[in-house]
This record gives C-alpha cells, structure tokens and sequence, in this order.
C-alpha cells in the first residue's frame, strides 16, 4: 500500500480548501491494483490522520448498522432523553460486547469477517440445544452431544 497526500487549492461542490489522500493498492509484482481516494477539509491533518479517521469511521457505521438490524436501536419509543439515551447505550453496547466476544473467543489467524447475525444464531442455537437436552432428559455431558454441540451451533450461520 503506498499513498500521499494532495492539498487542493478548492473542492468546487463544497466551495472550501479540501486535503485529497489517494492510496494504492498493490498486487504481487508491484503493480497499482486499486485506488481509494479520501477527502478531507481539516488541513490540520497529515495523510496518515485522514486514512485513520476514515477506517474508525466505517468501523461505527457497521457498529451502527449492527445495532439497526439485530440489536433494536431503531425500535424505541421513548420520549425522555434519559431513556432513549440508556436505549442507545444498551443497544451498541450489546453489539460492542458480542463483537468482543468474538474476538476474544477466535484466534487471530481463525477469525473471519464478524457477523452479528451470526452470534444471534450461535446463541439462539445453544439455547435450542440446551433445551432439547433439558425437555429430553439428556445427559447433557455425553461424549455424542459434545462432538454434535459445535456443528449444532453452526447450523444457520451465514458463510463469510
């Protein structure tokens, strides 16, 4: 990966001085793969500082997302600002936790992209067999449910 930084004497759409970093991508031999291009109006900023606050940036907005789609962020209906701001709390705290607890689980080098349909359905299947084990009467130690419990947990799971 190389890249640089460009000061701009003006970005015409937002009419003010704007710094333009352009990565590359390389492949193998050297070559320019791909090219990404980020922007900035803080002339304050080296290239470095853009690129970084770009990746923190996208890294919330899939916090956000997460907690759009399976955590009920967008799901409140409560007026007080002290509600809603635990409702907010809650629900990207719960994603922060299972993405954490996805870290800390997987080793570095096993780890995946982090799905959080795919811990909701991790959890729901443990809950699932959990309670087969219970209604059933089975022992929940034997040797044939702990080689069955990890390809149990997987059922359902998307494949990243």
């Amino acid at each position: 990966m190389t890249g640089g930084s460009i000061l701009t004497p003006c970005a015409k759409t937002i009419s003010r001085h704007a710094k333009v970093v352009i990565v590359h991508h390389l492949d193998n031999q050297g070559q320019v793969k791909s090219a990404k291009i980020y922007a900035c109006t803080d002339m304050g900023m080296d290239a470095a500082e853009v690129l970084h606050a770009y990746q923190c940036r996208f890294q919330i907005e899939f916090l956000y997302r997460d907690g759009k789609q399976h955590a009920g962020l967008a799901h409140c209906q409560a007026r007080s600002p002290q509600k809603l701001y635990f409702h907010l709390n809650t629900a990207l705290t719960a994603v922060s936790l299972a993405k954490a607890a996805y870290c800390l689980s997987t080793p570095p080098q096993e780890r995946k992209a982090f799905s959080m349909a795919d811990v909701k359905t991790q959890y729901a299947n443990d809950l699932l067999l959990d309670r087969f084990i219970a209604t059933f009467g089975i022992g929940a130690q034997l040797s044939k449910i702990n080689s069955i419990r990890e390809r149990f947990r997987a059922i359902g799971k998307i494949a990243a």
